[in-house]
């Protein structure tokens, strides 16, 4: 049943004294800490701090964008936490989802989640469908076949590299060799 904390400033310049110092001041047995961006999905210290979690302890956070700073990456978590029994204080906000009113607030968060992930896949369909309407259908523009035919003509001659062919159309490697296999 131990406090553990995690303290995370997104930037070389910034400093954790603070976050750490408020994080002993709260009772916390041990202080995970790292300097990384909140949008990065994979940081070192707060996977550590998971992974030396146990069923029963309490993580505590000073502020609530100190674990992440997308909606999807605090749901995750929560649910992580919510999975292995471990609870969860977030110092600023006063909430502890060891009782009830720090359970719903993570609830509504999940709901508010799921309802952003649906509004922004309707959002993306109607896109689509409205530029398939007007007869785009997405993606990169094909190569018209004079240049095509100049890709054949030049690897067929065999006097030149992928590489260089590449070059001399104005496309990838990739593209030269696609090209080939289409025959």
């Amino acid at each position: 049943m131990a406090k553990i904390g995690y303290a995370r400033v997104s930037t070389q310049d910034q400093n954790l004294d603070s976050q750490i110092d408020m994080l002993k001041d709260y009772g916390c047995n041990r202080i995970f800490s790292e300097k990384v961006s909140g949008r990065k999905y994979k940081r070192t210290e707060l996977d550590k701090c998971l992974d030396y979690m146990r069923e029963g302890d309490t993580l505590v956070i000073t502020k609530l964008d100190r674990l992440g700073r997308t909606t999807k990456q605090l749901i995750e978590l929560s649910q992580h936490l919510e999975d292995n029994e471990i609870d969860l204080e977030i110092v600023d906000m006063n909430i502890n989802t060891n009782d009830a009113m720090g359970k719903m607030f993570f609830t509504m968060m999940s709901a508010f989640a799921e309802l952003e992930a649906n509004l922004l896949s309707e959002r993306t369909k109607k896109g689509l469908a409205s530029a398939r309407a007007r007869g785009r259908t997405g993606g990169r523009p094909g190569i018209n076949e004079n240049k095509k035919d100049m890709i054949k003509s030049l690897y067929n001659s065999k006097e030149y590299t992928g590489e260089e062919i590449a070059k001399m159309a104005g496309v990838s490697r990739g593209t030269v060799y696609r090209v080939i296999k289409e025959k």
